[in-house]
This record gives structure tokens, C-alpha cells and sequence, in this order.
């Protein structure tokens, strides 16, 4: 450890948010260091978080990481809801799960955090990226120079000092960092308390390894998760009817024991236990995700909630995606410093809403009313529930999520798809293979833009993308940092032939004009995406406006 290297970025909190956003920043050219308060090797081995949804899946393939996950996690396609040991149909809550669709991650892949975080740091490992643990943030100050933070070393009793250009808080949510900018943390913490326990267990359950609520009137409605390695997570209310019954306070053996009791009529029994935690239900949220200009938050030290919607990481991790290509565009000179203003404003919007929602289901998860409730008091809290869940589905896979109008999300006269949701999955053809492609793996690049031209009709598209070029020299105006893509509705033994000249960039054929039909451009147009794969712009196959939202977002 060398105090003196000064870095681009210093990131307090070595969870799977601030690893993930480390190796963002290093694979995006700038220099990052990790710094983690605790030795990993004694910490938890198992637990926290488990489920991984579509669209971060999505993420996760596009900066090459999914592979080891798919290797170790349970892909998740089916749900299974049961009361009075009879199988509810329809089923409810978990039912999004059996119905994901333009996505090539139409499941939920279930892995544990401890793998999750070996594989980000096996990766960091790899590329060089500066990993140090035990080392805990004591202070830090920062000016219009940088940021200079102070750490004290848990095993030798040493303090260190960083410099920085920018300092990311990833620590938690007692995180040093936020307390220590003055950023207020708004909301509460709730009554309620839940008990989560994994572990191998045999059962007479009919249906074992699908995403599972029990109704249970004692016990809430009862999670049951299918793991990776075979195991299986079950997460109940530990209500206070039930505390009454162990004034001793809590132990594995009452969280064993009253797991068995929330899944009658049917048997369970624990072949092994690996983990298992009590906690208390609340949600809060950073004033700002930002601070100085300076600092900045990520995860749980933004932002806590309930696990009842399984959002937490994914949360987290769609944060260090906003944050890390802003950032590392930001250093380099590349965008405008208006961009990086837009990571604030838009992940609080985004949590916002889940916040709002986690509020609803985790007091229906616990068999109570919320406040809003006027209806029949003696109904079924988890009817309600399900359809929370069934219309907040989008919301839940993350493939619904999206931004409003920024900096970033220009509205214009492109009806498609709007600037900042992301866009359809759709399925193009690769020339001269005929070999099917994805959107999303033809824009697998989350350090620059995309410029993505739908040529519509290919008679007009000619004398259109002539006037383009005409209009605009793509490498001298943009300088690497945007990628130029055709879709084109002729097909041809070569692009140049589908075209009559050559097309701007990589082409690709949209045979059935699919693709043209569902980002709204039959007639032709031009989609510019973001490096976070989101839609940020669109219009007509025209340079000049191109040209003047690139001018005002790159430097």
C-alpha cells in the first residue's frame, strides 16, 4: 500500500456495489481503489443478497461478467403460491417470474452475495484494480483541488492517507461517508422485524425448487427461495406475537424453529444451516446521492429498504451502471459536467418509487393493512399483495425501469420508444451468416454512445443517409466516444449491396421489420443510446440535430 499514488476515484465499501463500480471505472480508463472495513475471510460467508433480476442480468452480460454467474447460480423461471397446504391458482406475488419477456434473461438467476462478490473480485484481481480490506474510513475533506480521506488499518493500527479527484460511498447503510458529508438519510424504521434463514433442507413441499410464498396467518407470507448449490432461503414475520414466546431474545435455533413452524402443514427439516439474520423493516433514503460535487453514494449507503421485492442489490448495482460511465467520461474529459449531474436526480427517481411500493408490500407481507386501506378489513392482505406485485412487474424485472427528461433525455419529435427507457430487445440479422443477433449485443460497449439508423424504406434511405454523411464527419466530431450503427430492411449478399454504399458503421438486416415496428420508425430515423444501454435521444435521419445534442453533452 503506497499512500502517495494518487487515484482518479476512491471507494469506500468493498460489497458487490463498490466492486462493481470499481471495475466499471478501471475498465473505462481511470484509476480506482477499493477499500473495505472488513476482513472478508471472518465476515458472514453466505446470506444477503440473492436474487438477480432481468434487466441487471442485462447489465452484467454487457460488461462480460455474466458468464461465472450463470455457472453457479440457479436460473429461476417458475412461482408457486400456496395456503392451507393447497397450491393457490393463478398464484400470486412471484408469478412475474413466469411471464419475462424481450429479454435474453427471461429468468432470475439466484446466487448468493458471497459468490457474487468472489467473482467482482477475481475480476478487479485481474485487471489491476487496488483492493485493500480491514481498512476503515475515519475522515475525509474535500475542495475544488480533490478529495484527501483518511483510513485506519484494523489489523496493524496504522492510518493512511488518499488522495482523489472523487470519493464514492459504497459502505452501507451506516455508512461513513454519508454521515460524515452531512447528507440527511429520510424515512423510518418500522416495528415490524423479519428473520431470513438459508440452509440444505429436505421437505414434503410438492413443488420445492420454484420461487415460493407461503400464506401463513402467524408467520406473514412466507418466502421461499431455491439457492444456488441446492439450497433454499425461507423468510418469515417474526411478529411480535412470536417474540413473546422466546424472551431470551432469538437465536439459529428459535429462527430454525419457527421456519419449520411458518411452513406447516408442510414438513421441513434443516440438513444444514449456513446463515440466518433478524431485522428490522424500514425505508430511507439519501437527500442526495451527491455531494460538493465531490462525493458520492451508492447502495445502502443511499438508500435501505425491505427485501421483500428482492431489490436491494439490484438497486445498488443499477446505481454503480449510472454512476461509473459518468464518472469515468467525466475524468476523461469526455462529457459535459451536466451529465454527471443527471446520476443524482435520476437514481433518486428510481428509488423513490421503490420505496414507495416496498412500503405497501412489506406491511402486506406481515398479514397488516397499509394506512391507504379502506376496504374490507377481514379480506386476504395477500390478494391485495399479488396485485401490487402482478402490476409493479415491469418495475420488478427492472426491464420497466426509465428516467424523464434530462440533460441526457431530450424529448423530440421521435415517437418510439421515449428518451430514457430502455429499448426493445429486438432480434436483427448479422450479414452474410444470416446468424441472429440481439440489440443489446450489438451495443455492447457501456463507454460510448450509439447512434443507431433505422433506414425504413431503402429507396429513400440512400439519398437520406448521403445527405448524413454530408452533414456530419463522425470521427472528427465525436473522437471515438460514439459508435455508429445501420438497421437496414433490405437484405443483400453484402452491406454495401443491401445499401448501394457503404453503411454507417456495423449494418444489420431487419428482415421482417420488426425492429423498425417496435422502436416506432417505420419510416426511418435515427436512436441515439446511451452508455447505459437506455435510449437518450431520437429524430430524423438528419445531421444537424444530431450533431447539436452531441454538442451539448460531449466536450
Amino acid at each position: 500500500m503506497d499512500e502517495d499514488t494518487e487515484y482518479d476515484i476512491v471507494i469506500v465499501g468493498g460489497g458487490p456495489v463498490g466492486l462493481l463500480l470499481a471495475y466499471q471505472l478501471k475498465r473505462f480508463g481511470t484509476s480506482v481503489c477499493v477499500l473495505e472495513q472488513h476482513d472478508k475471510q471472518s465476515q458472514d460467508a453466505y446470506g444477503r443478497a440473492i436474487a438477480l433480476f432481468p434487466r441487471t442480468l442485462e447489465m452484467l452480460d454487457q460488461l462480460d461478467l455474466i458468464e461465472p454467474m450463470l455457472q453457479l447460480g440457479f436460473a429461476c423461471r417458475t412461482s408457486v403460491t400456496y395456503k392451507d397446504g393447497e397450491r393457490v391458482l393463478p398464484g400470486r406475488v412471484w408469478t412475474f417470474m413466469e411471464n419475462i419477456q424481450d429479454t435474453s434473461y427471461d429468468f432470475v438467476l439466484v446466487l448468493r452475495q458471497m459468490y457474487t462478490e468472489q467473482i467482482l473480485r477475481d475480476k478487479l484481481s485481474a485487471i489491476g484494480v487496488a483492493y485493500y480490506q480491514a481498512m476503515e474510513c475515519i475522515d475525509f475533506r474535500s475542495d475544488e483541488k480533490g478529495v484527501v480521506s483518511t483510513f485506519h488499518n484494523r489489523a496493524t493500527d496504522q492510518k493512511f492517507n488518499f488522495k482523489s479527484k472523487y470519493l464514492v460511498g459504497a459502505d452501507g447503510g451506516r455508512s461513513f461517508v454519508r454521515r460524515h458529508a452531512g447528507i440527511p438519510f429520510e424515512g423510518d424504521t418500522s416495528d415490524d422485524k423479519w428473520i431470513r434463514i438459508d440452509g440444505v433442507v429436505e421437505t414434503d413441499m410438492p413443488i420445492s425448487r420454484s420461487y415460493g410464498a407461503i400464506e401463513s396467518k402467524t408467520h406473514g407470507n412466507v418466502l421461499w427461495a431455491p439457492l444456488d448449490h441446492g439450497a433454499t432461503r425461507i423468510g418469515y414475520a417474526y411478529s411480535s406475537q412470536i417474540a413473546s414466546k422466546y424472551p431470551e431474545g432469538v437465536t439459529q435455533e428459535v429462527a430454525e424453529k419457527e421456519a419449520i413452524e411458518s411452513m406447516k402443514p408442510f414438513n421441513v427439516t434443516f440438513k444444514e444451516i449456513h446463515w440466518w439474520t433478524l431485522y428490522s423493516i424500514g425505508q430511507r433514503i439519501a437527500k442526495t446521492f451527491s455531494a460538493e460535487d465531490r462525493i458520492f453514494l451508492c447502495g445502502d449507503a443511499a438508500h435501505t429498504h425491505s427485501s421483500g421485492a428482492a431489490q436491494g442489490l439490484n438497486t445498488g448495482i443499477h446505481d454503480a451502471v449510472n454512476l461509473a460511465w459518468k464518472l469515468a467520461l467525466h475524468i476523461r474529459g469526455v462529457t459535459n459536467p451536466a451529465v454527471l449531474q443527471t446520476y443524482s436526480t435520476e437514481r433518486i427517481s428510481a428509488v423513490q418509487r421503490l420505496i414507495e411500493y416496498d412500503k405497501d408490500i412489506s406491511i402486506l407481507m406481515s398479514h397488516k393493512w397499509p394506512a391507504w386501506y379502506t376496504g374490507d378489513r377481514n379480506a386476504d392482505p395477500y390478494i391485495v399483495l399479488g396485485t401490487i406485485f402482478e402490476k409493479a412487474a415491469s418495475f420488478n424485472t427492472g426491464l420497466g425501469i426509465s428516467y424523464t427528461s434530462n440533460h441526457l433525455n431530450r424529448l423530440s419529435e421521435f415517437q418510439g420508444v421515449r428518451a430514457g427507457n430502455r429499448p426493445p430487445d429486438v432480434e436483427l440479422t448479422m450479414p452474410g451468416t444470416g446468424r441472429k443477433v440481439r440489440f443489446q449485443e450489438i451495443t455492447h460497449n457501456m463507454a460510448k454512445f450509439w447512434a443507431v439508423v433505422f433506414t425504413g424504406d431503402i429507396s429513400i434511405a440512400r439519398m437520406r443517409l448521403l445527405q448524413l454523411r454530408k452533414d456530419l464527419d463522425t470521427k472528427e466530431n465525436f473522437d471515438g466516444y460514439v459508435g455508429w450503427i445501420t438497421v437496414s430492411v433490405a437484405a443483400g449478399c453484402s452491406p454495401y449491396e443491401a445499401l448501394g454504399m457503404d453503411p454507417l458503421g456495423n449494418l444489420f438486416f431487419d428482415l421482417e421489420y420488426v425492429a423498425h415496428q417496435k422502436f416506432g420508425l417505420e419510416s426511418g430515423g435515427i436512436v441515439i443510446i446511451r452508455p447505459d444501454g437506455l435510449v437518450c435521444a431520437g429524430g430524423s435521419i438528419e445531421g444537424a440535430w444530431v450533431r447539436d445534442y452531441f454538442s451539448s453533452v460531449l466536450q
